[in-house]
């Protein structure tokens, strides 16, 4: 799997993480995991004329709708996000996600005989179940799947985030092309974020292994933050039409790779180390127009690296042995790495943990008024005055903690949540059926600062209709209206809406009795027909 290169866009709309939308358990420990990255497309910049009649057909063409999932939501254009050594993918076209207003990857995998996703059907229902249930934000998002089986054939379509930056290979490339050096401090904290995302993928019980981790399979975002291929079963590299192996990736797999039944996470470590090796080095010499990487092209490559514990790190990661090689998390603190955080950061991640607690422009209030000049830090000899910490600067300082630039790896790790195991029905749906896209049960904490609870008469006094308006505690509001028959309990309603994520289990009861309030005087003057509203 690598980059992909797409066809030329309008604008291109930023990628969004939606909500999971399946449960199931996770996969075998034993099992090797590839990974499916979206791929990546180029925008160009034509010149300043006015566009031809011919140029607006193929624009039209392009954004032409050319498929639905069975939801509605996600529609598929006839645009065709091109890749080169994605393992197993048929095809991977740009689509837009309704709902969000985003462009995603629709991404197909064609099995060679309906018999033979059958034998695999509940393998891959059970393993992408999982993988929608990721949240990491170095990682790919993995948004939906679904199949479509017909008579002759299967296939097996999932939506992955769109990532419009380019590939850590292509920037390496044009690092190179400058005649530039890799900057330690980069290095130091691309290295942070990929181990990070690896470590929240080998910390799921069972361990999820990526399995395909490359250069051209982490994408660098233009703020610095750096994301890895989304990863998919093992399944689809097995059992389906295409599937390729190229010389330039080779010498990212392990030994060991292939030659086992059973790999481990020490699989990607090895990958990691060979990333890591190519970031520092920005390129390892291939054997000529074969594009194959030798064992002594790599060893040269470790050998001019003239930073010891560099050195001392990568070589770790590529030990042969993988039992001798670290895990991630150890990673994370070897000294090429590991720096004690500062209290800046500490407290950059409190403020971003507590954000819905703190206005946005919180630090230009509190500084606007004070004096520049103040001695904010005080130690021995040295002195820290307000105006060397522009609230500017500060920030964007938040703004990339917030988006996963600056990890704390020095404590515990995310892990994902692991899914009760329960029976899932088929994924397959007929592709003519519409329904509404099933939203997760995730929790809400945030507690409702004021209630408003308006309850109308419909078709005269046949059916209620139901208004609620939230404020919550982050400032937002929240807003439910529907339809209710007279013969609705207010508990289960209040517990409904609990489970839904409308509000905190903590404001059930008080919500409970608003609407028990709003309907009693509802009832109480059911004569008049006339509204109701209580307020808490």
């Amino acid at each position: 799997m690598s980059e992909g290169e797409g066809k030329s866009t309008q604008a291109t709309a930023p990628a969004l993480d939606s909500k999971s939308e399946s449960t199931a358990s996770p996969p075998s420990a034993g099992q090797g995991v590839s990974s499916v990255s979206p791929p990546v497309s180029t925008v160009t910049q034509g010149p300043p004329a006015a566009a031809t009649e011919d140029e607006e057909e193929e624009s039209e063409d392009e954004s032409e709708i050319l498929e639905e999932s069975p939801c509605g939501r996600w529609q598929k254009r006839r645009e065709e996000v091109n890749q080169r050594n994605v393992p197993g993918i048929d095809s991977a076209y740009l689509a837009m996600d309704t709902e969000e207003g985003v462009e995603v990857v629709w991404n197909e995998v064609m099995f060679s005989e309906r018999k033979n996703f059958k034998l695999q059907e509940e393998k891959v229902k059970a393993v992408f179940d999982n993988l929608i249930q990721l949240e990491h934000l170095n990682i790919v998002k993995f948004h939906k799947y679904w199949a479509d089986v017909k008579e002759n054939r299967a296939r097996v379509i999932f939506i992955t985030e769109y990532m419009s930056s380019g590939s850590l290979k292509q920037f390496l490339k044009k690092t190179k092309k400058n005649h530039k050096t890799m900057n330690e401090k980069a290095w130091k904290r691309w290295c942070t974020q990929i181990l990070s995302a690896l470590s929240y993928l080998h910390s799921c019980d069972p361990p999820i292994i990526h399995g395909n981790l490359t250069c051209d399979t982490i994408f660098i975002q233009h703020n610095g933050l750096i994301k890895i291929g989304s990863v998919a079963p093992d399944t689809i590299n097995n059992h389906v039409k295409t599937c390729r192996e190229e010389q330039k990736s080779l010498h990212f797999f392990a030994p060991e790779y292939g030659a086992v039944a059973d790999v481990t996470t020490a699989v990607d470590i090895y990958s990691f180390g060979m990333c890591a090796l190519e970031m520092a080095v920005l390129e390892i010499q291939s054997n000529g127009e074969s594009s194959y990487v030798s064992q002594e092209a790599i060893s040269s490559a470790i050998q001019s690296l003239e930073d010891t514990l560099q050195r001392e790190f990568i070589q770790k990661c590529l030990e042969v042995d993988p039992a001798k090689r670290p895990t991630a998390r150890e990673l994370l603190f070897h000294q090429a790495l590991f720096e004690v955080p500062l209290l800046k950061l500490l407290a950059a991640h409190c403020i971003v943990s507590h954000q819905h607690m703190i206005p946005e422009n919180a630090l230009e209030e509190m500084t606007k008024n004070m004096d520049p000049n103040l001695v904010i830090v005080e130690s021995r000899a040295v002195q820290l005055k307000l105006s060397q910490f522009p609230a500017l600067e500060l920030d964007k300082f938040l703004e990339d903690v917030r988006n996963g630039i600056y990890p704390l790896t020095a404590f515990g790790m995310p892990c994902p949540q692991q899914p009760q195991q329960e029976a899932v029905k088929s994924p397959i749906v007929p592709p003519s059926v519409k329904t509404p896209t099933p939203e997760p049960a995730e929790l809400e904490t945030r507690k409702v600062l004021q209630m408003q609870c308006n309850i109308e008469p419909v078709d005269e006094g046949a059916k209620h209709h139901l208004t609620l308006l939230l404020k919550l505690e982050d400032k937002l509001n929240r807003h439910l209206s529907c339809d209710l028959l007279p013969n609705e309990n207010v508990q289960e309603l209040a517990v409904e809406l609990v489970q839904l994520g409308f509000i905190s289990e903590g404001d059930q009861v008080r919500l409970a009795s608003v609407l028990e309030e709003a309907f009693s005087k509802f009832y109480s003057r059911n004569g008049s027909l006339n509204p109701v509203t209580v307020s808490s």
